[in-house]
């Protein structure tokens, strides 16, 4: 993993870019709109794509694997992931040949220049909110530019070049990066304690999301509910703060939440009150919706009209994305990393599923919050789903640590009867399949490469009906 360095110059001029770890989500729309500025672009990925398929269709040079090779002769900027190791022989090319080499974060302020920022952060429902923000600002007729870290259902992408002044992005807590941006106005979803291998400590974390407040041009709009949210409300300075939520005091007030099916709700801003109805699902969204909400309200629409807006957000991938129906089972894919996550997911799932059960199969993401959640997984999977399958850590960026797999989550249930680990995908594919039965559904839980089990699972559900 490279840490970022933040403090290395932003070149003013890029004519061609290459970038390590195109094909991921966020890298692949930075790469996209790099092609719309018209700049040369070529990228590397570990394993091919869509997303890479979709980028070499528009002119960008990718290749599979890494490799110096891959490094064009006329590159002036290299754009790097997180993720990537130090030994990365094109990161390592890059550096000898003096070129400017800058973390995604820098090369998304570098597209931002100096438009009207939303920025939208915090531990949970990050990409629904900056999916909501998007869905309604073109609904209200403009067209904002846009970076999400998930596919807006309704649109296909992540990211998008507009032609308004409005500049959303999903900003990321993980690595701090989100302090690089100049932000005109800041969504503070919730502050739930995560990342500490980045952070170390639990009050840097929060004295993170303090500066990144504070540091808002315009607005903050921030939790009212959230415990870690009400901390960092608690030491800011700004002038203008906007809450959002259940709380009686709340500016933007949810109430009247009614979750069976798709997700309806009141919002009382001031003396005025308005009811939504969301095609999504789960008591969580009817909060999203609030604060994506009390944004729009603060970028200058009405209330009613904002959440006219925002109803007509449609989903975003990996977020309880359904993915199949088969012998009566519905598989569903949801992003879900953190226990609070995954708790909203299943919850979610618990009021659409009727009288069907939940079967949860659940991949441990990283090995440091594996080691330091796992009790917190298994209480939350053990009290929201029926039966869980555990598959094993999927490491992401970090090295395996003996003794750290995805049974330390399955030895942490009460009943071990209701859990099962599998490290073997196609046995926990079967396994899954033969535990389902009509009505149930499956959901896959993890943002690693867990939903790319799911056509083996609905495999074994055709199987298993033969």
């Amino acid at each position: 993993m490279i840490r970022p360095d933040l403090s290395l110059p932003i070149p003013a001029d890029i004519t061609a870019a290459h970038f390590i770890g195109i094909g991921g989500s966020g890298m692949s729309g930075l790469a996209g709109m790099f092609l719309d500025r018209g700049i040369r672009v070529s990228g590397s990925d570990r394993a091919d794509s869509p997303a890479m398929r979709a980028l070499a269709a528009r002119g960008a040079d990718v290749h599979v694997g890494h490799d110096a090779a891959h490094l064009p002769d006329d590159a002036d900027t290299v754009v790097h992931t997180g993720a990537i190791w130090p030994e990365n022989p094109e990161f390592l090319l890059a550096k000898e040949r003096g070129l400017h080499v800058i973390h995604r974060s820098q090369a998304l302020h570098w597209l931002i220049g100096g438009r009207r920022l939303v920025s939208v952060a915090g531990a949970h429902g990050k990409t629904t909110s900056t999916g909501m923000i998007v869905t309604a600002l073109r609904g209200l007729g403009t067209r904002p530019t846009f970076v999400n870290g998930g596919v807006i259902a309704d649109l296909g992408v992540s990211s998008a070049t507009g032609d308004d002044g409005v500049f959303v992005i999903e900003a990321d807590e993980s690595d701090g990066t989100f302090l690089l941006y100049d932000t005109s106005i800041a969504l503070i979803t919730n502050v739930d304690p995560d990342h500490l291998d980045h952070w170390q400590t639990r009050d840097a974390f929060y004295d993170g999301f303090v500066r990144f407040a504070d540091g808002a041009r315009e607005a903050v709009v921030i939790s009212a509910d959230d415990p870690g949210a009400g901390r960092v409300a608690a030491a800011l300075t700004h002038r203008r703060v906007i809450t959002f939520g259940e709380a009686a005091d709340a500016d933007v007030r949810v109430s009247d939440i009614v979750t069976d099916g798709p997700v309806s709700f009141s919002l009382t801003g001031g003396d005025e009150t308005v009811h939504g109805r969301l095609s999504v699902p789960g008591a969580h969204n009817a909060i999203n919706a609030a604060g994506a909400v009390a944004v729009l309200t603060a970028l200058g629409y009405e209330l009613e009209r904002a959440l006219r807006a925002v109803e007509g957000f449609g989903g975003t991938a990996r977020r309880f994305e359904l993915h199949g129906v088969t012998r009566g089972v519905s598989v569903y894919d949801d992003y879900a990393h953190h226990p609070t996550e995954v708790a909203a997911a299943l919850s979610a799932a618990r009021t659409v599923v009727g009288d069907g059960r939940i079967i949860a199969l659940h991949q441990p993401h990283t090995y440091s919050r594996t080691q330091e959640m796992f009790r917190e997984f298994a209480d939350v999977l053990e009290t929201h789903a029926d039966h869980t399958v555990v598959l094993d850590v999927y490491g992401a960026r970090e090295d395996p640590v003996p003794g750290v797999t995805g049974e330390l989550v399955s030895g942490a249930f009460a009943d071990a009867g209701r859990v099962h680990f599998v490290a073997d995908w196609q046995e926990a594919a079967d396994y899954t399949a033969g535990v389902a039965r009509d009505g149930d559904f499956i959901v896959t839980l993890g943002c690693g490469n867990v939903n790319l089990i799911i056509p083996q699972v609905l495999d074994a559900l055709a199987r298993a009906g033969d």
